[in-house]
């Protein structure tokens, strides 16, 4: 594995209804308004050419004092079990969203493979990738915590 290369599985147990769930992480444009401690901005960047779906133009940032830019689309969905994505820019890589209902919780999988593009973090990932790391784990448990509070808001 490269320095800059990156696998962050992650993992959350949420109570709510699986489509709900789906509906919720399937619209990339939202995530500014119930994950605002990460996507600071998104927009819309137009067409990919491989897949005919939206490209986002996205601002993000973790606990760490940096931000990405990055673009993100869907490769791949099949709803309510599963969203994938591509990005370029800051972050080269993948990801998978899935889903699986459990009783009255909902377990989400998230795999993230990327390469760190932005100079920064390609520079410093041999010395500080736990780091960098920990930084998307901060980001994801922020993103759970905001999906939870998400749902109460919907219910």
């Amino acid at each position: 594995m490269a320095a800059n290369e990156y696998y962050m599985p992650t993992q959350w147990r949420v109570k709510g209804n699986i489509w709900e769930i789906y509906e919720i992480c399937s619209d990339f444009l939202d995530y500014q308004r119930w994950w605002p401690e990460v996507y600071l901005m998104i927009q819309r960047g137009g067409t990919d050419k491989e897949t005919g779906n939206e490209v986002y133009d996205i601002l993000s940032r973790g606990k760490l004092p940096y931000k990405l830019r990055w673009r993100s689309c869907k490769t791949a969905e099949q709803a309510p079990h599963f969203i994938s994505l591509k990005s370029s820019g800051d972050l080269v890589g993948h990801g998978t969203w899935q889903f699986e209902q459990d009783g009255e919780y909902v377990n989400v999988q998230f795999d993230w493979y990327v390469n760190a593009e932005k100079p920064l973090l390609k520079l410093f990932s041999p010395i500080l990738k736990p780091f960098f790391t920990s930084n998307h784990y901060w980001a994801m448990t922020r993103g759970r915590e905001s999906l939870e509070k998400e749902l109460m808001r919907r219910r």
